[in-house]
């Protein structure tokens, strides 16, 4: 037995205090005297959405911004543009290439196409606009960050199915526009812009931000390259004689002003929307203390402001906040309020170490909103105790070496945490693998589930209270439990999955064969698959340098770190080579954690007197011999029992089954533990000193 598997059967009991104590007069938390260059104003730059290319990538089309206070936007240099009304809803996108696809003066038949389209990669925005002294409504896809990127998508859906009237075709659009002027008000440009649609020409106003303040331009047309906007210069000046005409609005900083149809594609209404467009501008959306509400990051509501702009063809969204602020919603993210304070105090220090330790990683953004950086869910995940916590430990972080320690943590580290060369290969001497047996606190409501075998030969889980033991037991000494309530559902693996079905029944009065007692999957033991060979070779394609076999017949971990975590598998006795070990979890079908064993679903090793080793596959048979002579043992549907009296079957269906501890990289701090240790009277100084090397806390 490995030292791996040594440390899971220690862990079964959560030992806290006295397995604890002695890692804890290591290292040392007093603060340096008169050590502190703290910055009390410290903001944060959050990316909500952006296309930062192989860094992170999460973009809409659109998004919708409201309050229950009155809010404004801002120009760069800090101008007051646009005031919204209280819980008034105004939308923003991008001036990027896209696809107009169709005019109708009918909104339930641009509503209806864009439903369709909402299914798919083009998304939809629908305009409400007046020309040729009619209604009409404009439906385009987008945005797209390059001309040839518009034109695959205007041939997609022009292949989509969707209705578009005689006439007409997807037609590529882009950011070039003609001005037809400058105008003192905006009511002098809408009227110039009414004009210019009367005589069938798509035009809108402008807000264009000045240095003194504000001004009013009107621009013309949407084309993509500059013949097409020659092309539209000539159209206009021949309609439009008196019009002084130039494409200086080609990359000037303003805000054009549409009137949005799609906020619901079901009823139809009508709000303000904003066209950010112009090489390198900003806006800023000023919060207030209600905060703002983004639609489209599930109608969240953020504290501080907005920053509004273009990047790569789409629109970016930055949230700049307080770093106090928004570690209350971090805090309340990645943890629950119902935890101790001192778990919720080690949380504050831990997030906030790694948020001042981010620097410009996302070059925009210092992080971004999601489990890539840390979970940010906005106002909604924030509670007094989270508050109090925060603000309890305020200006306070790791230090090593003279150097913010970026003091990174998983949600359970399965009873040991991560070294580093088991993740990433990196992370210095605050790092290392240190038990964690209080990690076991996450089972804490969790129930157990058998592992049954139904009379057909039918295997899979119940859980614990749901069926009852009968007293009885097989000739091989194994349990024998009926259901305790009709139609007990077998589920394929020990946890409730919704969506997926059940392997079978049991009523009572219907025996089934106990082959083994387990925790319910979740973050602290989980069981996973099995996975066919065509299923993991699929998730490996792309991530492993190595040449993939046509079948996979075999999986073993054949190196394991400090922690027991696997840090080399091999595929029918070949290496598969990745860049750092922590890539396991994607690469072998998405696995919780690096902390697994890997079981052939369909074979089964025998032990020779020798020490030779044999694999029995479920299409063969093997000789045992028994103290009455040679018995023939078939394999599909053969149990085996192992030397801890648990069994397993095999059978037909070949893949591997991955049993395993843990969720996430496992390195630094694990948060059920830290919940673990809180319970058992540690304060954060004590849980942080316990998780992270060689550091001290100083408040900054």
């Amino acid at each position: 037995m490995n030292h791996s598997k040594r440390g899971w059967r220690t862990l079964l009991s959560p030992t806290c205090k006295g397995l604890l104590a002695a890692t804890l007069v290591m290292g040392s938390l007093m603060l340096p005297v008169g050590y502190s260059h703290a910055d009390s104003n410290l903001t944060i730059r959050v990316a909500l959405f952006a296309d930062i290319g192989s860094k992170y990538k999460s973009t809409v089309p659109v998004i919708s911004l409201q309050s229950n206070q009155p809010w404004s936007v801002l120009s760069k240099e800090g101008s007051p543009l646009v005031t919204m009304p209280v819980k008034s809803i105004a939308r923003f996108s991008y001036d990027s290439f896209r696809v107009k696809v169709l005019e109708t003066p009918l909104w339930r038949e641009a509503a209806d196409a864009a439903k369709k389209l909402q299914a798919t990669s083009d998304k939809p925005l629908l305009f409400a606009a007046s020309k040729n002294g009619g209604n009409l409504y404009q439906l385009y896809t987008g945005m797209y960050a390059s001309e040839n990127a518009a034109k695959d998508a205007a041939t997609r859906v022009g292949k989509s199915g969707i209705t578009i009237p005689a006439g007409q075709i997807p037609t590529v659009k882009g950011s070039k526009h003609l001005s037809a002027g400058i105008y003192t008000t905006q009511q002098e440009a809408d009227t110039v812009v009414g004009s210019i649609a009367a005589v069938g020409f798509d035009a809108w106003t402008v807000i264009v931000p000045t240095v003194d303040g504000v001004k009013y331009e009107v621009w013309i047309g949407e084309a993509a390259n500059d013949s097409e906007l020659s092309a539209l210069q000539a159209l206009v000046s021949q309609s439009l004689p008196q019009l002084t005409l130039t494409p200086s609005a080609v990359a000037s900083s303003g805000l054009i002003l549409r009137t949005d149809a799609g906020q619901d594609w079901t009823n139809e209404g009508q709000t303000s929307h904003y066209m950010i467009t112009g090489n390198g501008t900003k806006f800023t959306a000023v919060g207030n203390d209600a905060g703002i509400q983004l639609t489209e990051r599930s109608k969240r509501t953020y504290r501080g402001n907005f920053e509004l702009s273009g990047l790569n063809g789409s629109l970016a969204v930055i949230n700049e906040v307080p770093l106090e602020k928004y570690l209350y919603a971090v805090v309340g993210g990645e943890v629950s309020s119902g935890w101790a304070v001192e778990a919720l105090k080690a949380q504050a220090v831990a997030a906030r170490s790694y948020a001042r330790s981010q620097g410009n990683r996302f070059d925009v953004a210092n992080v971004v909103d999601t489990t890539l950086s840390q979970v940010y869910n906005g106002i909604g995940a924030e509670a007094p105790v989270i508050t109090k916590a925060v603000d309890a430990t305020a200006g306070e972080v790791l230090m090593s070496g003279g150097k913010i320690v970026e003091a990174v943590f998983s949600s359970n580290s399965g009873g040991y945490t991560a070294d580093p060369s088991e993740v990433w290969g990196n992370g210095g001497v605050m790092f290392g693998s240190v038990a964690s047996p209080t990690d076991i606190s996450a089972t804490a409501t969790s129930k157990n589930w058998y592992n049954v075998m139904l009379p057909n030969g039918t295997v899979g889980y119940a859980r614990e209270d749901n069926v009852k033991l009968t007293g009885a037991r097989t000739s091989a000494g194994l349990e024998i439990l009926t259901a305790s309530t009709q139609g007990v559902n077998i589920r394929p693996l020990p946890i409730i999955q919704s969506e997926v079905s059940p392997v079978g029944k049991l009523n009572p009065g219907e025996n089934a064969v106990v082959l083994n007692k387990v925790i319910e999957s979740g973050s602290y033991s989980w069981i996973k698959g099995p996975y066919t060979s065509a299923e993991l070779l699929k998730s490996l394609q792309g991530v492993t340098s190595s040449s993939l076999p046509s079948s996979i017949i075999s999986l073993q971990v054949t190196q394991r770190g400090p922690s027991g975590r696997a840090v080399q598998v091999k595929a029918n006795g070949e290496i598969l080579k990745m860049k750092y070990p922590d890539l396991f979890r994607s690469s072998l079908n998405g696995l919780p954690s690096t902390l697994f064993d890997i079981v052939p679903s369909s074979s089964y090793t025998v032990l020779g007197a020798d020490g030779a080793t044999g694999t029995v596959t479920s299409s063969q048979s093997a000789g045992v011999l028994s103290a009455s002579g040679k018995v023939t043992v078939n394999g599909s549907g053969t149990v085996i029992m192992g030397g801890d009296s648990t069994a397993r079957v095999i059978n037909s269906n070949p893949g591997f089954l991955f049993i395993g501890r843990g969720y996430g990289h496992g390195l630094g701090m694990s948060q059920w533990g830290v919940k673990g240790m809180a319970d058992s009277g540690y304060d954060y100084k004590q849980i942080l000193q316990h998780y992270y090397r060689n550091v001290t806390i100083v408040k900054e």
